[in-house]
């Protein structure tokens, strides 16, 4: 056999042994891919990572935006959710209206008039009558925050921050219960005035405790509500008693 011979089959040799090698991979590939010819995506199913925003999801994000209100429309709407909550603790009934919208604006409002109407005269005065302003604002914030542990501890269904808003705006009876001892201090003071304010600030006391329980009785579990009451009835009584023993400076 010459070497002439010999080159031609050598090189069909080399030829058949590429071919073989190209054949092995094709199948491995396809062994390895051959589960993903099953896979097929359906138009009625959205593809992950679309960047596109919904129209419609963007009109109400627009919507509620209040970059582009005026200052002067925001304060007007913060005024009138003030004054929409200020009308369902004056008229108390099973209801989440202070729950959904919660602020705290009303509670700071409410908690500083009554701390100025209880400062019964100069903050230097040894002889004022009533209880210093540090001394208000601290009494009804800790107690605020002292019953809303109270009642997260005891399984309260409420944020903390909703238990605030509600103890802080139930205070609006007990601050007009004040705004008429005042006046009635300033007339006169005398045992008729003590009944009538006796009779006044037992009646808004009542009512600020009902106003509380209506929003946040629900929120607590049916067989630990008496030990969630009870720690608001006495937050309320305490400042109930401040304003019962409120004299001002001079009598």
């Amino acid at each position: 056999m010459t070497s002439e011979d010999s080159t031609p089959r050598r090189l069909s040799w080399r030829r058949e042994k590429m071919a073989e090698t190209e054949e092995r991979e094709e199948s491995g590939s396809k062994q390895l891919f051959a589960g993903l010819s099953d896979v097929s995506i359906s138009g009625d199913i959205p593809v992950e990572g679309e960047i596109t925003v919904p129209m419609g999801s963007q009109s109400q994000e627009e919507e509620n935006s209040t970059l582009d209100e005026p200052v002067k429309e925001t304060i007007m709407r913060d005024l009138k959710a003030v004054g929409k909550k200020f009308v369902h603790v004056m008229y108390p009934k099973k209801s989440t209206a202070l729950l959904k919208d919660w602020d705290l604006w009303g509670p700071l409002v409410l908690c500083v008039t009554l701390a100025l109407m209880l400062q019964g005269g100069s903050v230097d005065s040894k002889e004022d009558g009533g209880p210093q302003f540090a001394e208000v604002f601290v009494i009804v914030w800790f107690g605020a925050v002292v019953i809303t542990l109270n009642s997260k501890l005891l399984g309260g269904t409420i944020s903390f921050f909703q238990s605030l808003c509600v103890l802080g705006y139930c205070i609006l009876p007990l601050t007009v219960a004040m705004l008429v001892c005042r006046l009635l201090l300033i007339a006169s003071s005398n045992t008729v005035t003590f009944i009538i304010r006796l009779v006044v600030v037992a009646t808004m006391f009542a009512w600020s405790t009902l106003a509380s329980t209506a929003f946040l009785a629900d929120s607590q579990p049916p067989n630990r509500r008496a030990l969630a009451v009870y720690p608001i009835f006495l937050f309320y009584f305490v400042i109930s008693w401040m304003i019962l023993t409120f004299t001002p400076s001079g009598h």
